[in-house]
């Protein structure tokens, strides 16, 4: 099964200035609009092409517009073997409207 992470949680590692990788799968135009600070484009449905650059040993965090592509992201990553993975939930949306209210909403 794969771990939720709250935005208020995410918030908090990151003002921990905790190591982690936070990977964003929405597509480039929604990642221009919107984004967290600290978080790399690495969209879904490149997800074969951009997998060989992850280790497997680093905790990776997956987000997206509410948390259903990176449950799928984290879902596929898991067969292949990683485990420390956390998916955000409710994704940038949750963000928006609990974190950073700057972060456009869409």
């Amino acid at each position: 099964m794969i771990e939720a992470i709250t935005v208020a949680e995410l918030k908090a590692k990151q003002d921990a200035g905790e190591v982690f990788r936070l990977i964003d799968v929405r597509e480039p135009m929604e990642f221009q609009f919107a984004k967290l600070p600290g978080a790399e484009l690495k969209p879904l449905g490149q997800i074969n092409e951009w997998i060989k650059s992850l280790n497997k040993d680093e905790e990776i965090i997956m987000l997206c517009h509410h948390g259903m592509r990176s449950m799928q992201a984290c879902q596929y990553l898991n067969a292949f073997g990683f485990t420390n993975l956390k998916n955000l939930s409710g994704g940038i949306d949750a963000w928006t409207m609990e974190i950073d209210s700057t972060v456009p909403r869409y």
